[in-house]
């Protein structure tokens, strides 16, 4: 009988002993309320420094920790979060940040709310209001204004989560993820007028690894823009409109620019917005490239230019006439894409002359004006299409290039030699199509779908500026 209870007894003091080395080993969180450190919920109040310390606290603790914004309204001026910090860090918003009344308080900083160099990262839920209106009249009335301020800016940050937040009335772009790693972005509003000038909704640039999904953007530019040196972007299940649609660029405004590969676009809508999926470069001379994306599964209601690619952005002919595009853009996909352009002319390829779209794939495109197939226009590019395709002579009959003259040749590499060295305008005496002589098939706007597979080659190039 001894034994057994002391069996018994020794069974339960191994089980308090796990127990008890469970809770010690458990690492403890800390939250630290910035209405403790001094911020007033009435949305006039400077709470700048108050927030700047309770970031310091959080970041600087031992143990992963939680900064809260309790519900009411929290004025703020430039914040900047810097790290590194210890441990992580979750920012957690129940109330509303709110930009200064006068957007001349923001300065000339570009930024608003800003994380930095941070490591393992959260901020999730409430509200970024950007009182961004007095700064848009500005820009409107030509007066001179300072840049403007994004809303909420990363800079050098890894292992980001960004979720539930709703930014509105961004003076300039709302959400930029520059240089990060690792990076999840899901279940934001960015809403800002359609009128209201470079409210771009989510900008990534030289960042490798993000993800964005469930995200309504209703802005006044790009719903999303993606610059230079972006690899691997996923983007899914998001809503765009108004807005200038979802733009990789534009890219090539330098030389030397890195380029944007592996970005795939899944089940999207867009909705009465100026673009829907589009690729912009300069029409300069550059390095850089566009390859291997996927645009699948989307729906486009009334959409002005549901497919686009324009690589004769030139705005005002400055800085860039007469010269071509050297970004190379290749292996572009667009899958399963259906619905209603807002123009007679649904899918636009204004390739680069010098170096035109190559591994372009088109299967199941259904787009139509007022009910009937839309039209196409499509220069310099070459790939193949299958499936149901409306316009169906898409890229059909417009892509037999005739090889340039060895005169030509010379003609364009010595405009981009002087360009690349010189870093000036460039007036060529004589464009492409004038060498070559090319004309395009026009396309026929009443086609019916076609199931059918077919090839294209590049086109007879022109000298055009795209819109």
């Amino acid at each position: 009988m001894i034994c057994v209870l002391e069996t018994k007894f020794l069974v339960i003091s191994c089980i308090l002993c796990s127990v008890l080395l469970g809770f010690t080993n458990a690492v403890p969180t800390s939250t630290y309320n910035v209405v403790k450190f001094g911020a007033k919920a009435d949305g006039k109040t400077d709470s700048t420094e108050p927030f700047i310390k309770a970031w310091q606290s959080a970041c600087g603790n031992l143990s992963p920790a939680t900064i809260y914004v309790p519900k009411g309204r929290y004025l703020l001026r430039n914040t900047n979060f810097r790290g590194p910090c210890k441990r992580k860090v979750t920012f957690l918003i129940d109330g509303t940040l709110v930009a200064p009344e006068d957007y001349r308080a923001l300065g000339n900083s570009g930024f608003w709310i800003l994380f930095n160099h941070v490591e393992n990262l959260v901020v999730s839920g409430g509200k970024l209001d950007g009182k961004g209106a007095a700064f848009w009249n500005c820009r409107r009335s030509g007066k001179s204004c300072p840049a403007g301020a994004r809303s909420m800016t990363f800079n050098w940050v890894n292992n980001l989560v960004v979720s539930g937040i709703t930014s509105v009335n961004s003076q300039v772009s709302h959400l930029v993820i520059n240089t990060c790693n690792n990076v999840v972005v899901k279940n934001v509003r960015l809403i800002a007028p359609d009128q209201s000038p470079n409210t771009d909704g989510i900008h990534v640039e030289r960042s490798t690894g993000v993800t964005i999904s469930g995200c309504t953007l209703q802005t006044g530019d790009d719903c999303i823009s993606i610059g230079d040196a972006t690899y691997n972007l996923f983007i899914s299940n998001i809503k765009c409109g108004p807005g200038h649609g979802v733009s990789i660029g534009s890219l090539g405004q330098k030389v030397d620019e890195k380029g944007v590969e592996n970005v795939t676009l899944t089940n999207a809508i867009f909705s009465g917005s100026d673009n829907g999926v589009r690729i912009k470069t300069w029409a300069r001379p550059s390095n850089g490239f566009v390859r291997n994306v996927l645009f699948q599964n989307i729906v486009m209601d009334k959409v002005e230019n549901p497919i686009i690619i324009d690589q004769n952005y030139c705005p005002n002919n400055q800085g860039c006439p007469y010269q071509t595009s050297g970004i190379k853009i290749s292996e572009i996909t667009y899958l399963n894409i259906n619905g209603s352009s807002a123009t007679p002319e649904a899918v636009t390829f204004d390739c680069s002359p010098s170096n035109p779209c190559r591994g372009i794939k088109f299967q199941d495109i259904n787009l139509t004006y007022k009910n009937i197939a839309a039209t196409s226009s499509c220069k310099n590019i070459e790939g193949t299409s299958s499936g149901t395709l409306v316009p169906e002579r898409l890229c059909k009959g417009q892509f037999n290039l005739t090889p340039p003259s060895f005169c030509c040749h010379l003609h364009l590499l010595w405009s981009l030699f002087v360009a690349s060295f010189f870093n000036q305008t460039i007036f060529v005496f004589h464009n492409w199509a004038a060498i070559t002589g090319s004309s395009n098939a026009p396309s026929d706007a009443t086609s019916q779908p076609a199931h059918t597979t077919k090839a294209f080659h590049p086109s007879q190039p022109k000298q055009e500026n795209g819109k």
